[in-house]
């Protein structure tokens, strides 16, 4: 079991940063790769990041690689996302998510969801 909260997002203009945290608890957490997801309205979920367990390598849409850098403190069980140079485009909620198995790169392939946290970037 593992439960999961986002915190972190908010309102900022174009150019400018934010850094989520998604708080686990569960005693699985360092055996869990982690991901970070995002939902624009209207839109489908995309995959943004995720972290693997044990090793903690790292993998980034190609929409924000350069900008994005997700980590994981598995002392304090919290999974972050560093997002810099954020766009207008950057806009939705963002999710973290526990990956069960499949590919890190879809939504089907995690099994544990945190409630999402908006995220708006101006113009």
């Amino acid at each position: 079991q593992v439960q999961l909260v986002e915190s972190g997002g908010g309102l900022v203009q174009a150019g400018g940063s934010l850094r989520l945290s998604c708080a686990a608890s569960g005693r699985t957490f360092s055996s869990r790769t982690m991901g970070w997801f995002r939902q624009a309205p209207g839109k489908e979920r995309e995959f943004v990041a995720a972290i693997t367990r044990y090793d903690g390598n790292t993998y980034y849409a190609d929409s924000v690689k350069g900008r994005f850098s997700i980590s994981r403190d598995n002392a304090r069980n919290t999974v972050y996302l560093q997002m810099n140079s954020l766009k207008p485009e950057d806009t939705a909620v963002y999710y973290c998510a526990s990956h069960s198995l499949g590919s890190y790169y879809l939504a089907p392939s995690y099994d544990y969801w945190g409630q999402g946290t908006q995220v708006t970037v101006s113009s």
